[in-house]
């Protein structure tokens, strides 16, 4: 199969304004494409950037007319897009993802059943359409998780349960929504892979990633992943397959669980660039960005090679209200000593224009770089102690 070629000068379009959305949008305008983003918020990260916000709902029909008039092709930013504005967008435009294959990555039951059939390993699970699954489901699932199969992330819809009556209360806490029971397993590590994939067949990976989490989000990634050869080596072939099986077409991560043995169990998959590949826009030949532009546009895949080791740090909101403020004094925001940050040489960062911080808010990264991991580490503690960040 050929890909379509959209020339440099034309116009890209993207389904959502955040932070993702806003690299990629820097990204395709440094090859010389121009954006238009179509997003309901007044001010968002990607709108601000773009060559165009067109502000709308993702389903109001003006405002996917006007996108699709406009662009040559669309993607997105999250995988809870409405189905029915891809297919609408596919009809005029090229649109990657495509539905089918976000479709799946939405839905927790499914995404584990097309996960298996792919030849590769979850967590053992079952889902919970009514309390009744939870009464039939297997023993040895418990201690286990319970998750909503839609619309959860950043930990956000799922409840830890020791025992089938805990599991039955937190279906009614998750209010009876369709959900999946999975095990808790013992984790030595999470890791994670982000693969771009053409619409012609090319397929690349990127290196690693160990990724370590706090409340649900995630706090910091290392690159190249301290795992076996053998780990990388597996985690990459998953996600390849994933992304074959799929027939994707974009940019796609897959999180794994890292078990004792070097056992190794997909997580989950999002259907987009990732948090945890964040560290390719400083350490990457190409960044997941940049390649996000060039499947849209029906070019070569750029090379994934990492130029040294890299450690990414998420910056939460939480920043801005510093434990330091004196008793009685006002819970307002304050601005972080970026220049401290800066004053690492080889510390990268990346604020993304929010104008609101607020606690669990996702406001920027920053990339340290180093010799090898250790250096790059030491120097992500420093800037972690100095900006008071725990753990």
């Amino acid at each position: 199969m050929t890909a379509h070629i959209i020339q440099p000068g034309g116009w890209l379009g993207l389904l959502g304004g955040g932070q993702l959305g806003r690299m990629f949008t820097m990204a395709a305008q440094s090859m010389g494409y121009r954006v238009a983003v179509l997003d309901p918020g007044e001010q968002s990260p990607a709108g601000s950037v773009a060559d165009r916000h067109i502000r709308a709902d993702y389903l109001d029909p003006e405002g996917l007319r006007g996108l699709a008039e406009l662009c040559h092709g669309v993607t997105t930013e999250f995988e809870n897009v409405p189905a029915k504005a891809l297919d609408y967008l596919a009809a005029h435009c090229s649109v990657s993802p495509g539905a089918d294959a976000v479709a799946i990555a939405q839905d927790r039951i499914r995404e584990k059943q097309f996960v298996r059939s792919c030849g590769v390993d979850t967590a053992p699970f079952v889902p919970v359409l009514a309390a009744s699954d939870v009464d039939a489901a297997p023993a040895d699932l418990f201690p286990g998780v319970l998750k909503v199969a839609r619309l959860g992330y950043d930990g956000k819809g799922q409840v830890r349960v020791a025992t089938r009556d805990e599991a039955r209360a937190a279906f009614a806490q998750l209010g009876d929504v369709p959900c999946v029971l999975e095990r808790m397993l013992p984790l030595e590590r999470e890791v994670s892979v982000v693969v771009a994939r053409r619409a012609t067949g090319e397929t690349v990976t990127f290196p690693v990633a160990e990724n370590g989490h706090a409340h649900g989000i995630l706090d910091i990634s290392i690159v190249p992943a301290r795992v076996s050869p053998a780990i990388a080596r597996r985690a990459t072939e998953a996600a390849h397959a994933i992304a074959e099986g799929l027939r994707y077409v974009g940019v796609l991560c897959v999180e794994f669980f890292v078990l004792p043995g070097d056992d190794l169990r997909v997580n989950e998959i999002a259907p987009r660039p990732h948090n945890s590949g964040h560290y390719t826009i400083d350490a990457c030949v190409t960044s997941q960005f940049e390649q996000q532009a060039r499947v849209l546009a029906g070019l070569p895949l750029g090379s994934t090679a990492q130029h040294c080791p890299a450690v990414m740090v998420n910056l939460l909101g939480d920043l801005w209200f510093p434990r330091r403020l004196a008793p009685g004094a006002a819970d307002a925001p304050v601005e972080p000593a970026w220049a401290t940050v800066l004053a690492h040489p080889a510390a990268k960062l990346h604020l993304y224009g929010k104008r609101d911080a607020r606690p669990g808010r996702k406001m920027g990264h920053v990339t340290c770089l180093g010799a090898t991991v250790e250096d790059a580490l030491a120097t992500a503690r420093t800037i972690r102690a100095e900006l008071g960040i725990e753990g």
